[in-house]
């Protein structure tokens, strides 16, 4: 009986080591997400308009997808970059009036997957809520899709 309620003993801390560590494995993946998301999109495409940091942030095969009637809309990162290169090298960019904060309302990881809901404000305006979907890769997370609501 004794050797029975050691091993049950045993058997119940193992699982609360491995729940302890699934649960901080998480939450550290959690934050390598939201890290990921302020550098690259949220500092670099709208922020500092930073083509490189948003070349690192996005998978080559990203797409923002929208509502075109009954069509899907497709904009790829490669002609985003292209046009955050032209707006900062615009006489008309203001980087003080460019300001967006990032409010993170969900982030969620499941082994290599993981999706953010986003909302940005612009001026004390909530502009945009934006969801993000990302995979983890060899060389770290990659957002590879975007869909958004624009607020009116």
């Amino acid at each position: 009986m004794r050797k029975s309620v050691l091993l049950s003993s045993v058997f119940v801390f193992a699982l609360l080591l491995v729940g302890i560590n699934a649960t901080e494995y998480i939450a550290k993946e959690e934050e390598a997400v939201k890290e990921v998301i302020l550098n690259g999109y949220a500092h670099g495409a709208f922020n500092e308009l930073n083509p490189e940091a948003m070349a690192e942030t996005f998978h080559k095969d990203f797409a923002i997808f929208s509502v075109n009637g009954e069509e899907i809309g497709r904009y790829p990162i490669s002609k985003w970059i292209e046009s955050t290169k032209k707006r900062k090298e615009s006489t008309e960019f203001d980087p003080e009036n460019n300001v967006w904060e990032p409010e993170f309302t969900n982030i969620s990881v499941t082994g290599n997957a993981a999706s953010v809901e986003l909302e940005l404000h612009h001026k004390g305006k909530h502009v945009f809520t934006d969801y993000l979907s990302l995979l983890k890769f060899e060389s770290g997370w990659k957002v590879v899709a975007k869909v958004y609501h624009r607020h009116q």
